[in-house]
């Protein structure tokens, strides 16, 4: 039986695995003592491993502001600040910022007087973001350590909410969304990239570790992923955008990348 706290842990040390080629051992911050299992393929594989910014949508302008090895780190399958709507003085939380890539595209478009927060689980990936901050001189960012579905970051703070290929990464995802409807300000914003399926995924499935890895196993069902985002609360729950991804090994299911919008 493939736990929560396996799950966790085969992701974590995935993208782990990913911030540890451009990482000193001496530039990782120490905030977790556990060691986790390995997870993924045996490339080590990971959401869109092998999609470039610009193949996800991203601008050109937008990527070419940024070091050509960060724009590398997005491994995401769609550009959710496309839907985002982000405006100077906001205050932006990235649910799994990874090595910070959207925080740095959020922070120059809510400029000096805006604020931008990532929240991630692996500690390799936060130091690799603290250090992709200092190169690129980034003032208007933080990052800090957390679960998506326990956030560290208080009630009715947040304007916009942004999220990457992550979500679909959570074994309990509408505690992710109850979470981020408790952090967004009335009028707050829920906009992300994510993948999702045509079906339900049997539970056999689902226990591919390295699919779950890959963003495709754990995927919810699009129909449940809407409903349960209106459970949590959001108002004109949409997807504005859809795009074939994978399908899911040992099942029948096929799943799509989505931009999903809502509002609190």
């Amino acid at each position: 039986m493939t736990t929560e706290n396996t799950i966790r842990d085969s992701v974590r040390e995935s993208y782990a695995a990913r911030a540890r080629t451009f990482l000193n051992p001496a530039d990782i911050i120490p905030l977790t003592a556990a060691e986790p299992a390995a997870c993924c393929s045996a490339e080590g594989a990971c959401c869109a491993t092998s999609a470039s910014a610009a193949e996800q949508g991203y601008k050109a302008e937008d990527v070419g502001a940024l070091p050509a090895d960060i724009t590398e780190m997005t491994l995401g399958c769609g550009d959710p600040l496309s839907i985002a709507g982000l405006q100077p003085g906001q205050r932006v939380l990235d649910l799994g910022s990874g090595a910070g890539f959207d925080c740095f595209l959020a922070a120059k478009k809510v400029g000096d007087t805006g604020w931008v927060i990532g929240v991630d689980m692996t500690p390799e990936m936060l130091s690799l973001a603290w250090k992709n901050a200092a190169r690129t001189g980034a003032h208007n960012v933080e990052f800090r350590y957390g679960h998506i579905e326990h956030l560290p970051v208080e009630a009715e703070s947040i304007d916009v909410v942004l999220s990457n290929c992550v979500i679909n990464l959570s074994p309990d995802k509408p505690a992710v969304f109850r979470e981020a409807f408790r952090v967004l300000k009335p009028g707050g914003k829920f906009a992300v990239s994510d993948i999702v399926a045509d079906r339900e995924i049997e539970p056999a499935a689902q226990a591919n570790i390295g699919s779950y890895c890959e963003c495709v196993a754990g995927a919810s069902e699009e129909s449940k992923y809407l409903a349960d985002l209106s459970a949590a609360g959001f108002r004109e729950v949409r997807v504005t955008g859809r795009v074939p991804y994978a399908d899911v090994p040992g099942s029948g299911a096929k799943t799509w990348s989505v931009k999903v919008e809502a509002l609190k």
